[in-house]
């Protein structure tokens, strides 16, 4: 039976391994970023319903389009109560958020709508998961 006896080059492969897993398993844990994710339920003067609704479509396109951290926009209407609309909105992270709203569209967006939306409630919420077609 063969004892393998280490060798100064073999335990000097073996502690610079340990040293790099270490090294980049935490570099890279730390480069790890936690999604924003948001819902805001918003209640629209119904008067002014088809307006709100194209200043929304042209925030969200736009921010989709030219945003790296905009990651997803979801707006759906109550049906029976069309003016009460939820958003779901998931940005890279925290930081991709600050930075939406500092953006002329973003700004335009708000100026646009202040006079049309009656209520606004902002749910920081969790992702349990998610699946779509393109998941495949």
């Amino acid at each position: 039976m063969k004892i393998f006896k280490p060798t100064n080059k073999s335990l000097t492969t073996v502690v610079t391994l340990f040293i790099l897993t270490l090294f980049f398993g935490t570099n890279a844990m730390a480069q790890e970023k936690i999604q924003m994710v948001r819902l805001a339920k918003i209640k629209v003067d119904p008067l002014q319903l088809d307006k709100y609704n194209l200043a929304l479509k042209e925030q969200m396109t736009t921010a989709v389009r030219l945003e790296p951290g905009v990651l997803t926009y979801y707006a759906v209407a109550d049906k029976t109560e069309p003016s009460h609309i939820t958003i779901l909105e998931i940005y890279a992270d925290t930081t991709a958020y600050k930075s939406h709203i500092e953006t002329t569209h973003f700004k335009k967006y708000k100026e646009t709508v202040k006079e049309m939306v009656k209520s606004l409630e902002l749910v920081e919420v969790t992702l349990i998961g998610s699946a779509n077609k393109m998941d495949k």
